[in-house]
């Protein structure tokens, strides 16, 4: 892990707006898959805890979570309530299931694992269909939901490229608050059509699978850094991976998980700083091809 630099680390952290309403987000945010679902391991859960407390210290807002990830929900839930840190995060799960009850009881069930049903704003921040299961049913709910006040946001998401026509139908029709999905610099199809359509049709984008599931670590295992990334003050492989992703004007959050605290500082030191520009953002997708 690089250090941050003490002038880089007294700056203010890049937030990215989201279009809908404005609300800014902390453009890390954090994901749980694998990481959180540390039910039962009390070192795990120590661990994960201290990466919640240096996530909230550092200004990190979006903690995104699913069904599928097992104990997640619940230990977020839980960590969230012994750092008396629910106001500061902004928290995200799935519903993932098929038909519309078992998509209510499911939800009702993430939101007391989150523990939002006790929470000072009562709703989830942001629900979204998982893998895009059952969407249209799910979605007629989430905007129920919505309108109720249960949840603020809504979304889809998916995790490769086969499912981006889909998505883009979607965000076309559907008015959606969010989309998630995955991009990295190895990673770019979605420039293509799937970014400029969030753009277009007002729909915040949180990246997922930012390492490729820590393929990229490997690809530039025993390389240096080049020493042109300083140009963009990234002082670390994390940091190069996920300025890469924020340094794209639709990305409004990228979701990196971790249960390591340092690694956790590092990533956070992705939004504090100078993004490449397209020029350097070349330089940089040619660089991972040539490895």
């Amino acid at each position: 892990m690089a250090l941050i630099p003490a002038a880089r680390a007294a700056a203010a952290p890049l937030k990215r707006p989201i279009p809908r309403t404005g609300e800014l987000l902390h453009a890390v945010g954090l994901g749980t898959w694998q990481t959180f679902d540390v039910a039962g391991d009390a070192s795990g859960r120590a661990a994960a805890r201290e990466v919640l407390a240096r996530f909230v210290k550092v200004g990190g807002q979006v903690v995104d979570s699913s069904p599928m990830y097992a104990s997640s929900e619940s230990v977020v839930g839980d960590l969230a309530a012994e750092l008396g840190a629910e106001k500061s995060l902004f928290l995200a799960t799935k519903v993932w299931t098929n038909g519309r009850e078992a998509g209510i009881r499911q939800m009702e069930e993430s939101m007391r694992r989150m523990r939002t049903l006790s929470f000072h704003h009562k709703a989830m921040d942001l629900m979204q269909v998982h893998n895009l299961t059952d969407v249209m049913t799910q979605l007629k709910t989430l905007r129920e939901w919505k309108q109720q006040g249960r949840i603020r946001y809504l979304g889809i998401t998916h995790y490769h490229e086969g499912a981006y026509p889909d998505l883009e139908r979607l965000i076309k029709t559907e008015k959606l608050d969010f989309a998630q999905f995955n991009y990295n610099v190895v990673t770019t199809a979605a420039e293509a059509r799937l970014l400029p359509v969030c753009a277009e049709y007002q729909t915040a984008v949180i990246v997922n699978r930012p390492f490729e599931e820590g393929a990229l670590f490997r690809l530039v295992k025993g390389k240096e850094l080049p020493k042109w990334a300083l140009e963009f003050d990234c002082n670390s492989w994390a940091q190069f991976f996920l300025k890469f992703i924020l340094s794209h004007p639709a990305v409004t959050c990228a979701i990196p998980a971790t249960r390591n605290p340092d690694y956790l500082v590092d990533n956070m030191g992705a939004a504090l700083g100078r993004l490449p520009e397209a020029l350097m953002r070349r330089r940089m997708a040619q660089h991972m091809r040539s490895l």
